[in-house]
Parts: structure tokens; C-alpha cells; sequence
């Protein structure tokens, strides 16, 4: 008898004949078929992410998608008839609009450059030349960029205009009839309101870059002999560049965009894009070829806008 207990305990397990039992489930509940999955219906939270979505998606579409179509539908098809592409032949023909491309475009490549060269000199000053006031002068630029940029026109006027303060001394001091400053109502003066206006927008991602960097790099350079301009060279630009970029492909973009500095410089002489089509819709009620100008324009804006979206994502702007 003690025999056969012995063998029984020394059975393993898995010998015994017992009954086979029900499968084990997981802690996870029972396996569902990929079948049963893929007829699950959408849940109720993606239903109400959509009725929260939908209301401005229709709202923008509305006040700004809509018009822009009519805009692009107006250049193709004009109320007065023609073909398709008639209206953009028309345009493209025109010396005012080769002029006006022309214009537009140097002013924009001036005054980046110009903003670019300008702005890195002042962020320099602001964050490595120690002086009372500099923070002071770092707030006042985010204050700076919610200017409206006729608002700095206005401001070059009362100095410079025909009947500015410089003109005005120079006719007290000399008894001339006017004063030698003019060159506001020229491409020049557009050009100077636009630096004036736009180099804070370098500025600002300059100053930025500039709180990043590692100061012992520059105590090291230094220690080492280095003059402040190879510092500046080899230490301070190459950290800088990405900033520059970013902030030089957005001032690029607004300048292709400009309308204000230029209508109240007075220039007449000077006509961008936005002024050509303010004169065509608004002058001379020549309504497809305002539209054919505005797609062109906004062609342009769009490609420099991405420009300045990669450029941006590489710098971390």
C-alpha cells in the first residue's frame, strides 16, 4: 500500500490522466478575431471631436477660402469673357506689371539685407556690451514688432519730409526756399522706412540665439588671444546663422507684402505688387487683372512662406 502511494506521487503532473479543462484566458479577457475589430464602429469621442472640429473648419472656409477662390475663379474666367489664360497673357505682356515684379522684388532682397546687416550689429551690442538700459532696450523690440509699419513712415515724415524737421533747420540756417532732403518719395526712402521697420524681426530670434550661448566659449576665445571680430567670426556667427535665416526668410516675406510704408512715403514712382493691384482693382475697376496680380502675389508669399517654415523647423525657431 505505501508502494503504490509512493508511485503515484512520483507520477509527473502532466502523466496523469485527468480531464481536460477549459482553455485559460488572459488577464486581458478573450482574444477577439481581427475580423470582430475591424467592424468596430468609430467611438463616441471621435463623433464629438468632429462636431467641435467642424464649426471653424466651416467658419474659415467661409471667410477666407471662399473669397480666395472667387479671387483665383475672377483671374481665370473674367466677367468681360476671353479664354482662361487670357487675362494672365494680358498681365504678363504688361510693362507695369514686369516694372512693378522688378521693383518689388529688389526692394525685398535691399531690405532683408539691409535688416540682416542692421539687426546683427544691434543684437551684438544688446547682448554682449554691457550698458545701462539693455533690458530695458531687449523689451522695447517685442514692443516694437506689434507697430503698425505706417506708424514708422509717419515717423521718418515729421524728420525727413519735405516739410520735415532736417529740412526745416536747413532753410532756418540757409534761407532757402526748401530744405535738400527728398529722397523719401524715391525707392531709397521706401527702402530705409522698410529696414527701419523690419530689423526688429531679425533682432528677436537673434537675441534668442545669443541667450543660448555658452558664455565660456567667448572667455576661452579671448583668453586665448582672440580679437572681438574673430570672436565674433568664428564663435558668435556660426551659432547665429540659423537665427538669421529664420528671421531674414520672414522679414523677406513681408516685404514681398508691403503696402503701407509704401503708399505713405508718397512715392509715386514706386509701384510694388500690392500697389499695382490697388490701382487695378481700385483706380481703374480692371478687376481681372487685380486678380491675376493677387494670384501671382500670393504664389510668391506661399513658396517664401515655406521657405521660411523649413528654415525655421531646422533653426528651432
Amino acid at each position: 500500500m505505501a508502494e503504490r502511494t509512493r508511485r503515484a506521487v512520483a507520477v509527473p503532473a502532466q502523466d496523469r490522466g485527468s480531464a481536460p479543462g477549459p482553455a485559460p484566458q488572459t488577464a486581458a479577457g478573450p482574444e477577439r478575431s481581427p475580423a470582430r475589430l475591424k467592424r468596430s464602429p468609430v467611438g463616441r469621442d471621435g463623433a464629438v471631436r468632429w462636431l467641435w472640429v467642424l464649426p471653424p473648419v466651416v467658419v474659415l472656409g467661409l471667410v477666407f477660402l471662399y473669397p480666395l477662390g472667387l479671387v483665383v475663379q475672377q483671374s481665370f474666367s473674367p466677367e468681360s469673357g476671353g479664354g482662361a489664360f487670357d487675362a494672365y497673357a494680358s498681365v504678363f505682356a504688361s510693362q507695369s506689371f514686369r516694372e512693378a515684379l522688378g521693383t518689388t522684388v529688389w526692394l525685398a532682397v535691399g531690405a532683408t539685407a539691409g535688416c540682416l546687416v542692421l539687426g546683427f550689429a544691434l543684437a551684438l551690442v544688446i547682448a554682449f556690451v554691457p550698458f545701462p538700459g539693455a533690458r530695458a532696450v531687449a523689451k522695447f523690440i517685442d514692443v516694437f514688432l506689434s507697430f503698425p509699419s505706417f506708424l514708422i513712415t509717419l515717423a521718418l515724415l515729421f524728420v525727413y519730409g519735405t516739410v520735415g524737421m532736417a529740412n526745416g533747420l536747413v532753410t532756418d540756417l540757409t534761407g532757402a526756399a526748401e530744405g535738400p532732403f527728398h529722397f523719401l518719395t524715391t525707392p531709397w526712402g521706401v527702402l530705409l522706412a522698410e529696414i527701419t521697420y523690419f530689423t526688429p524681426f531679425v533682432m528677436r530670434p537673434l537675441l534668442a540665439a545669443f541667450s543660448q550661448l555658452d558664455t565660456a566659449q567667448l572667455e576661452v576665445a579671448a583668453g586665448l588671444g582672440a580679437r572681438p571680430a574673430r570672436i565674433v567670426r568664428q564663435v558668435i556667427l556660426p551659432e547665429a546663422l540659423p537665427a538669421l535665416a529664420a528671421g531674414g526668410s520672414l522679414v523677406l516675406v513681408m516685404c514681398l507684402n508691403e503696402f503701407g510704408i509704401v503708399l505713405f512715403t508718397g512715392a509715386k514712382d514706386v509701384t510694388t505688387l500690392p500697389m499695382l493691384i490697388y490701382g487695378k482693382a481700385i483706380l481703374e475697376s480692371d478687376y481681372a487683372a487685380a486678380c491675376v496680380v493677387a494670384v501671382v502675389n500670393i504664389a510668391i508669399s506661399v513658396g517664401l512662406f515655406g521657405l521660411y517654415r523649413v528654415v525655421g523647423k531646422r533653426a528651432g525657431a
